[in-house]
């Protein structure tokens, strides 16, 4: 838990910086692999050339000495010896006849070491590090031959350079990688910046649209691709929010339009009551005026609630529609005459929303129709391609032409005087409520009487 917080707080908080992060991370790796490569190359390079040195000092050495009959070597000395003899060992059999001046003993003793032993290279660190070849000199030849070994000439060259070399490289390597890695890290810190320009823009123009409450929207001009992109998805969130609030905000105007008249009523009743004594009957009457209005209150934000909850139910549930028609069909035999016969037929059919929320959205249809019928109501249910259809209709006078248009608008009345004193809200709450469950109410045109359609989303 504790390296997990100290992470969190070696890790840059930004964006920016997170990628110019990655960006080092990656670029030092890269560099340390090639800085790797190089100095390994560099340095085999080194003692491969220093090789090519022995190896040459030798064979000239070895061209300067002349192997007798009887096997004992002859020394010519050349015009110009000194480069030869610096680092120069002659050996007959195990026996030094040349060797340079001054040679420090460790150094004779690896020459030592390696007369009479064919070709072989060794190194020695002390007192200095330093570089042997040893190349024999073959009986009855001149020179390094095919015969039995009767000599040797040792070379040795110091290391010393070769390692100054080494070290020189891979101080300048490293430096340059530090200046590298720099370089990679602010560039990578401005290229991001200059790539995260535009959404830093975007958010500055949601803030000042969310202080202003605009109904502005990103659109798709002047970004790269992925922002097109983003900004199509922000605006269509923005849309959506948008009609969420366009929704609540007539949700709300419609509860306190659809609450004011029962409120209204109820207040009325109540001063009534209150100015003066009145009778048992007018009292009786006034009592039941107020709960007739406080039922119509519950019935109106009870209705309003299931709307909300449809809307955000991802479980509607499930129900059998047909069922549901004729236990509906059934308790309109007990009102009070006339009653309208209402007949409920059709298949079973399986809607994909609960019987609580479809009782809801056919209730006001079929209160509707038992209202307006002459003589008869019928409900038809049917199964279609992934929907449900109920078909609501009644033999009555119909839905007047002028008031189609505003028949599912709440509050609004075909006909105010007519004795009713609903809300005006089952129409307009039910086809809310089939919209919100995925379906829809529609009127049927011609015929006689109102023929409202039903579709659910079958279950």
């Amino acid at each position: 838990m504790i390296g997990h917080h100290r992470l969190r707080r070696v890790c840059p908080r930004t964006l920016r910086g997170r990628l110019a992060l990655i960006a080092l991370a990656t670029s030092m790796l890269c560099i340390a692999v090639l800085t790797t490569v190089f100095n390994l190359a560099l340095d085999r390079r080194l003692h491969t050339q220093a090789d090519e040195v022995l190896r040459t000092r030798a064979e000239a050495v070895a061209a300067t000495v002349d192997v007798r009959q009887d096997g004992r070597l002859t020394v010519r000395e050349p015009a110009e010896d000194q480069a030869l003899d610096a680092g120069v060992w002659i050996y007959e059999g195990g026996r030094a006849i040349e060797w340079p001046p001054n040679v420090p003993s460790a150094l004779q003793r690896q020459a030592d070491a390696l007369a009479g032993h064919g070709t072989r290279f060794a190194e020695t660190t002390s007192p200095s590090a330093t570089r042997f070849y040893a190349l024999p000199l073959a009986a009855g030849s001149e020179g390094a031959g095919s015969g039995g070994q009767v000599g040797t000439v040792v070379t040795s060259v110091s290391l010393d350079p070769y390692v100054s070399t080494a070290d020189a490289a891979l101080a300048g390597s490293i430096a340059l990688s530090v200046v590298l890695m720099g370089g990679v890290y602010l560039l990578t810190r401005l290229v991001v910046r200059r790539a995260l320009r535009p959404v830093g823009d975007m958010s500055a123009q949601a803030a000042e649209w969310s202080k202003a409450g605009v109904a502005e929207r990103f659109g798709e001009g002047g970004r790269p691709a992925e922002l097109v992109s983003l900004a199509a998805n922000l605006d269509e969130l923005l849309d959506r929010l948008a009609a969420v609030l366009r929704h609540e905000q007539r949700q709300a105007a419609d509860i306190s339009h659809e609450l004011r008249t029962p409120l209204a009523r109820i207040t009325a009743e109540t001063e009534w009551l209150a100015r003066r004594p009145r009778t048992p009957a007018e009292q009786r009457a006034s009592h039941e005026a107020i709960a007739n209005a406080a039922a119509t209150m519950g019935q109106i934000c009870e209705t309003l609630l299931s709307e909300a909850r449809a809307r955000t139910d991802r479980t509607p549930g499930r129900c059998d529609i047909l069922a549901l028609a004729r236990e509906l069909a059934r308790r309109g035999t007990d009102l009070p005459p006339p009653v309208p016969a209402i007949e409920a037929r059709g298949v079973p059919a399986t809607a994909g929303v609960s019987a609580a929320l479809a009782e809801r959205i056919l209730s006001p249809l079929l209160d509707n129709a038992r209202r307006y019928a002459a003589h008869s109501v019928l409900i038809e249910c049917a199964a279609m391609a992934g929907t449900v259809r109920v078909t609501v209709a009644d033999d009555g006078p119909g839905v007047p032409e002028e008031f189609r248009d505003s028949l599912f608008e709440p509050g609004r009345r075909a006909a105010p005087g007519d004795g009713h004193d609903g809300a005006g809200l089952g129409l307009a709450l039910a086809r809310r409520l089939a919209r919100a469950a995925g379906g829809d109410i529609v009127l049927a045109t011609g015929g006689t009487g109102a023929r409202f359609t039903v579709t659910l989303p079958a279950g």
